[in-house]
């Protein structure tokens, strides 16, 4: 949806931040009501933090929406397996997290499926370009 929404970048940020920032200002509020928020219970630096979490968030959202509107949608969905798989890899070899066998059945078969899947696009790629006439 973000992709083909008619808003640039920084304007689309800002409403799906509208859409999704009442609520949780809302769950905020009621946590801190109740005595089991973090925000404004801690010291200065800390709510500091907290309120400084969204502008670090903010920054590379901006960035990957500008340049989700710059690249096919073949390639962003493609894109859009890497940081789930590098997390994964994080976890198994550097923080020797344990792995199901069945969770490395279900890493197996979504990553053969994106192979078979890029493999189609490069075939249907290469076939294309060998059946359109050459232009001058």
């Amino acid at each position: 949806m973000r992709k083909t929404a008619e808003l640039d970048s920084l304007a689309g940020l800002t409403l799906e931040t509208l859409l999704i920032g009442i609520p949780a200002l809302g769950y905020v509020v009621v946590l801190g009501s109740a005595g089991a928020g973090s925000f404004g219970h801690g010291s200065l630096l800390q709510s500091f933090l907290l309120a400084g979490t969204g502008v670090v968030t903010a920054i590379p959202l901006l960035l990957f929406a500008t340049a989700a509107r710059r690249i096919t949608m073949t390639s962003l969905g493609l894109l859009q397996y890497i940081a789930p798989t590098l997390q994964f890899l994080l976890g198994v070899f550097v923080f020797h997290e344990v792995v199901s066998p069945q969770r490395w059945i279900g890493f197996g078969v979504v990553w053969v499926a994106l192979a078979i899947y890029s493999l189609e696009g490069i075939t249907t790629s290469r076939r294309t370009r060998r059946t359109r006439p050459a232009t001058p």
